[in-house]
């Protein structure tokens, strides 16, 4: 028994896989996930056993795709979420001279207090930032802060 002609199986099984794909995903996304389902068929059709159920075959192929295109929506921003509207805290005068004098301090020490402190990386972290170790890390940071504290 040889494999039907593509266009016969789109035309047999095209409606079935079309309803799986609108209960994975939904009817916007099901469309999509039906494209590429029998593109994905069309590649591989003549690859394909002669005793292969399309039917089952097409419905793996169908869920493969949703969950594709699940995961890949999950990943995508939503550009219409509501975002809460947060109120920024008032600037603290003490604040803008602790800044000033931070702003001050040598490079390396300024660079490894601002990303302890202010971005709360680890030690290993900044070392691999800065390019050294994490011991001078942990020395910028102490040096900076003896400095700060004068």
């Amino acid at each position: 028994m040889s494999l039907a002609p593509f266009e016969q199986v789109v035309d047999d099984h095209g409606a079935r896989v079309l309803r799986l794909c609108r209960g994975m995903v939904g009817p916007d996304e099901a469309d999509d996930a039906w494209s590429e389902t029998f593109l994905k068929a069309l590649r591989a059709w003549p690859d394909l056993p002669d005793d292969l159920d399309p039917r089952a075959w097409l419905t793996v192929v169908a869920r493969r795709k949703c969950i594709d295109q699940l995961r890949a929506k999950a990943r995508r921003a939503d550009p219409f979420v509501d975002l809460p509207e947060v109120a920024a805290p008032p600037a603290d005068r003490d604040d803008e001279g602790v800044w000033r004098h931070v702003a001050e301090l040598p490079t390396k020490q300024r660079q490894v207090v601002t990303y302890r402190y202010l971005g709360g990386l680890s030690f290993a972290q900044i070392a691999t930032l800065t390019g050294g170790t994490e011991a001078a890390a942990r020395r910028a940071a102490s040096d900076g802060l003896t400095s700060l504290r004068r």
